[in-house]
């Protein structure tokens, strides 16, 4: 998901670009270039779900979301804010509206996410690695695509996108885990092929994310956040399609060694190429976003953030027959399928997605770890 806004205050007056999720959706936001606080971009598996893509099924789904904030279907795969609306607060902007809304108001930004977007296109990943984006087939590239045509609507010339495009912040990111994601629910991922393909999707998936990096880079940005997975071996979708009573698979948190090894993986790969983008464009900041230590923090101390230990790895919206209150066929935002009265004191919002107040714990420790080379630009 790619988003662009405006951020607040006298250093922040431009575009914003982000890509967020690497769980089956994400949000993407965009911003116009105009006079003002500086804009925030993403672009990320998300929100744009505005229109209909060969799955419509999503639409559907969606309507079950985002109730703890805005008591309405708000296009959000969670029970309110996700991270990058957390990150538009903290620098005192709007939320951000998806690309695809009609109505949108992109004066202040824009997202260009999709919900399950991959890296990796989707024929690509058919023909390569025989893996079947079963979501949407707007990838990376095509948000990227949308990314630029809103650049021509809103700028005379490439030299004035340029200049405006350097005064913004953009998250590029996190994209990347539906690649791997895809693989794993084509089989058991503990052993065998599934983690193999996905050990070798890892080179071209950031190749793929730092191809889109550079060419933002190119057009003008000079902030960009590029944050890395989650520790997918903690999420429920995966606790319980693979649950085992083999003890040794499992860490002292009760998640997936061989998934978190996998995560830190990518995560490793993906720092190296970041290091490699410092080098070449000393005049850009680049900053990795460690959304697994991110998400580590709300679990190895729930009780400080308001967390329930009985709930931890238990979905809050669910119709799971199960300890984790999960089933694929029983999906949140299904018909009868009901969510928990305080999904506060829940991580998991759907099995999938986080629940609001997790992305509110994660964004804190995040905009602490990161502000400071957002805003020290050599």
């Amino acid at each position: 998901m790619f988003i662009s806004t405006k951020m607040g205050g006298p250093r922040y007056s431009s575009l914003v670009g982000a890509l967020l999720m690497s769980s089956l959706a994400g949000l993407c936001l965009s911003n116009n270039i105009k006079d003002g606080p500086n804009p925030i971009t993403l672009i990320s598996d998300g929100l744009n779900n505005f229109q209909s893509t060969s799955f419509s099924i999503m639409d559907h789904i969606l309507d079950h979301f985002s109730f703890t904030t805005f008591i309405r279907p708000a296009g959000r795969c969670s029970d309110g804010l996700l991270m990058v609306d957390y990150f538009a607060k903290f620098l005192k902007l709007p939320l951000l509206d998806a690309y695809l809304n009609k109505d949108g108001n992109f004066t202040h930004g824009v997202n260009f996410a999709v919900s399950g977007a991959t890296a990796i296109n989707d024929t690509r990943l058919v023909s390569k690695y025989n893996v079947v984006s079963t979501t949407t087939n707007h990838s990376l590239s095509v948000q990227l695509g949308w990314f630029k045509s809103h650049l021509d609507s809103i700028c005379s010339n490439a030299s004035e996108c340029k200049k405006e495009l350097a005064k913004g912040l953009f998250l590029m990111g996190e994209i990347g885990g539906n690649d791997y994601n895809f693989v794993f629910f084509q089989g058991k991922p503990i052993q065998g092929k599934p983690i193999s393909v996905a050990y070798q999707m890892v080179p071209e998936v950031v190749d793929t994310i730092t191809a889109a990096i550079k060419e933002i880079i190119n057009l003008g940005a000079t902030r960009i956040i590029v944050p890395g997975n989650f520790p997918v071996g903690c999420m429920i979708v995966f606790l319980a399609i693979f649950k085992s009573n083999d003890a040794t698979l499992y860490d002292d948190h009760k998640c997936l060694k061989h998934l978190n090894k996998f995560a830190k993986h990518h995560n490793s790969q993906l720092q190296k190429a970041i290091r490699g983008l410092q080098k070449n464009y000393p005049n850009a900041t680049i900053v990795y976003a460690d959304y697994y230590t991110a998400f580590n923090e709300a679990l190895q101390h729930p009780s400080y953030h308001g967390f329930e230990r009985n709930v931890l790895r238990r979905a809050c919206c669910g119709d799971g027959d199960n300890e984790y209150n999960f089933n694929f066929g029983r999906l949140c935002g299904n018909v009868g399928v009901p969510a928990c009265k305080n999904p506060q004191h829940h991580i998991s919002w759907d099995g999938i997605h986080l629940t609001q107040h997790a992305y509110r714990v994660m964004a804190k420790w995040l905009m602490r770890n990161i502000l400071y080379g957002l805003t020290h630009v050599s």
